[in-house]
């Protein structure tokens, strides 16, 4: 689902789509997949539920897990959505900050659950 990109930020490819409510969402197993493969660090009981922390367009913004979210799909805010989406959902580039700087950007936003390792 995502590759190395760059010291900071791994790349990836999801279909986005605009949603109702507050907060970015994907599906709660592939979101626990993906902290466990990327944000884990195998040192004893971590969290599979921390935020993960990705980058559309210009904007960073945590996501989170959850039940009924389609596969390999970013549910994002409208007011998060520098463009619009048409036709969603939009197969779109995204980048999906690594585990010391995912730490850093939630830090900054005054989000609590930074990711395990950090």
């Amino acid at each position: 689902m995502f590759e190395e990109f760059s010291s900071g930020y791994y790349f990836g490819r999801l279909y986005v789509e605009p949603v109702d409510g507050d907060r970015a969402l994907m599906q709660r197993a592939q979101h626990e997949h993906v902290n466990e493969q990327l944000y884990a660090t195998g040192e004893g009981v971590e969290r599979l539920d921390t935020p993960l922390v990705m980058k559309l367009d210009n904007r960073h913004f945590p996501v989170h897990g959850e039940e009924g979210v389609p596969s390999d799909t970013l549910a994002v805010p409208e007011d998060l959505l520098d463009d619009g989406v048409r036709n969603p959902p939009s197969l779109r580039e995204v980048l999906l900050a690594k585990a010391d700087r995912a730490s850093q950007l939630l830090r900054l936003s005054g989000t609590t659950d930074p990711p395990a390792g950090t």
